[in-house]
């Protein structure tokens, strides 16, 4: 009985500190992230659009949050080029086609879109942002609780950016966002701070100063 007492306190004093440890990397994330929102960018070599869900070729009310805000920026001259980064894993399912086709819809010509296939995750996206397509001054567009997380995981990288939000979850995504982010800023510190892993795909550099979005394609 006292070993099973026992037990259960070391249980518990674990328990605790795990909880402790997610809340005080949730503190960090959030706090460097925070910091690096504006609502007055500066001129950047490119605006970056983390992907979200496609149906078909139809984007999601959240995509299209986050495509609209970039049309903006471009509209008024803050960047020359929009990457739209998201999942292409699989024939059947493009991300990246989808969200191209929306920008070209609004008039955006495109060789100012360039097309990450092989954004499965925001630290992938990030990544490849600034090792493939060489970005070094970066406008990142998504809702306010996914933004805070891509832009720690940008400043930890070494790529200097800052965020726009593209506004908040709609009432039913919203909830679950906040529980899943708490996870995911935890991935992104462990990925960050410790585990220091490579994208799923790398490749040839493509510089977005040099080259014509139209050599993404595919």
């Amino acid at each position: 009985m006292k070993r099973i007492k026992r037990w259960g306190k070391q249980l518990s004093i674990l328990f605790l500190a795990l909880i402790l440890a997610i809340a005080g990397i949730n503190w960090y994330v959030l706090r460097v992230g925070q910091a690096l929102v504006t609502d007055q960018p500066q001129k950047a070599d490119a605006i970056i659009v983390p992907g979200a869900s496609v149906y078909g070729t139809q984007v999601s009310p959240a995509l299209a949050q986050r495509l609209d805000t970039a049309y903006r920026l471009y509209q008024d001259g803050y960047a020359e080029n929009i990457i739209v980064s998201g999942d292409h894993g699989t024939k059947d399912y493009n991300e990246v086609n989808a969200m191209k086709t929306y920008l070209v819809k609004k008039g955006i010509p495109q060789k100012h879109i360039f097309m990450d296939h092989a954004g499965f995750s925001t630290y992938d996206t990030v990544y490849r942002a600034k090792d493939i397509f060489q970005v070094e001054q970066a406008l990142i567009v998504t809702q306010t609780e996914h933004l805070y997380r891509a832009l720690y995981v940008a400043n930890a990288l070494g790529l200097s950016a800052v965020g726009i939000s593209a506004g908040d979850y709609g009432d039913s995504l919203k909830q679950t966002q906040r529980i899943r982010e708490v996870f995911a800023r935890v991935k992104a510190f462990l990925q960050c701070e410790i585990l220091h892993p490579e994208p799923e795909f790398l490749g040839d550099p493509i510089p977005v100063s040099e080259f014509d979005g139209s050599v993404t394609e595919g």
